[in-house]
């Protein structure tokens, strides 16, 4: 099997609901382009992914994507994929983790396709059945919150994560104010988003373990490793960080070594695509940590994401990110969260869920080739 072609076909995503996600993105609504990548082969078996999410279009990653690692795929067996890893991440200077990991998506999506098998089977399937946990947006008041928090209480999900507002003086209250409608069985878990200097992390952790959540995501400077140590020594709850930088899998034997974190974090956006996510959780699994998967921000990541999380032992939960109009976008139909709270594994050949060709055709911007 040869790959013959590599396309990337951009399309509109409209209405866009006003949503804040952090400091990092800001907030933004409206109209974005999503990518979806075709890596053609002469055997007729294409695999696909999405590039680009609501409030980072694909306008910004794609030319890096067909300039420099399009004329590595070309003439390639697409089933070297650890190969292809390799030659990609040498580009990752002129490109980004983002086009890195669209491709290597692509690629399992062809090797699943091919073998007839769901992507989870070829890495070794763990569970068929993974429960999901919301993380809410950043809202601007307690209340809603509370209100949210609540509701998916009410609907079956079985956690909820909070964005906070990033204000020292309020992201605990927002905390205490969750903690008291939910109930003290509820598993709560907090994200700091990178926003907070080691004394504030340290008051704000000390409120978090006395309310019982279940971990403490990100609270300082994805650089501020060494702080992260002190942080963790002082601490009781579960740290878990590691998300970000983009980067690859020498990003985190640090982490390892200093003691920096409680649990490793990626995905298949942030971090390269499926193949680097598979070597860290195995990664981690080796120092006895988990491997809490990260949203991917758009649902065909998202769909990447779900293949990793059941095919692992070292993750708990399966994260969906709120609203779900900025997250979801371009399938069929795309991935649900039963009654019961839990999201079933693919069961069909590749990435398993069926694009919505009729939806980007009506929706086309151009084509980068």
């Amino acid at each position: 099997m040869k790959i013959v072609d590599v396309d990337l076909k951009l399309f509109r995503w409209p209405a866009i609901p006003e949503t804040v996600l952090g400091p990092h993105t800001g907030r933004f609504s409206g109209e974005s382009a999503l990518g979806l990548l075709r890596i053609s082969t002469n055997e007729g078996i294409d695999g696909h992914a999405f590039l680009g999410s609501a409030y980072n279009p694909a306008t910004n990653d794609g030319p890096s994507l067909i300039s420099f690692l399009k004329p590595i795929l070309l003439g390639k067996n697409p089933l070297d994929r650890e190969w292809l890893h390799h030659a990609l991440w040498a580009k990752a200077r002129v490109t980004t983790t983002r086009a890195i990991g669209a491709i290597d998506v692509a690629l399992w999506d062809i090797a699943g396709k091919a073998a007839g098998q769901p992507i989870h089977r070829l890495l070794g399937s763990y569970r068929d059945r993974i429960a999901a946990y919301a993380t809410s947006p950043v809202y601007t008041e307690p209340a809603l919150y509370v209100e949210e928090a609540c509701r998916l209480k009410e609907e079956g999900w079985t956690a909820y994560k909070i964005h906070p507002p990033c204000k020292p003086d309020k992201d605990l209250a927002v905390a205490r104010r969750v903690r008291e409608a939910v109930g003290a069985d509820y598993p709560l878990m907090f994200d700091a988003l990178w926003h907070h200097q080691y004394a504030e992390a340290l008051r704000i952790g000390m409120g978090l373990q006395d309310l019982d959540f279940l971990w403490y995501e990100d609270p300082l400077s994805d650089q501020d490793i060494g702080n992260y140590v002190e942080l963790r020594r002082k601490l009781h709850i579960p740290i878990v960080a590691t998300e970000q930088p983009f980067a690859g899998l020498d990003s985190y034997p640090i982490w390892l070594t200093s003691r920096a974190t409680d649990a490793l974090r990626g995905d298949v956006a942030n971090k390269g695509g499926i193949t680097t996510c598979i070597k860290t959780a195995h990664l981690a699994e080796a120092f006895r940590m988990n491997y809490e998967i990260h949203h991917g921000n758009n649902s065909l990541n998202n769909v990447a994401n779900l293949h990793l999380a059941v095919a692992i032992r070292n993750t708990t939960r399966f994260e969906v990110l709120l609203p779900h109009r900025s997250q979801k976008y371009g399938l069929v139909q795309d991935i649900e969260v039963g009654p019961d709270g839990h999201v079933e594994a693919p069961s069909q050949p590749g990435l398993g869920y069926e694009i919505d060709f009729g939806l980007i055709e009506k929706e086309k911007i151009s084509t980068l080739a």
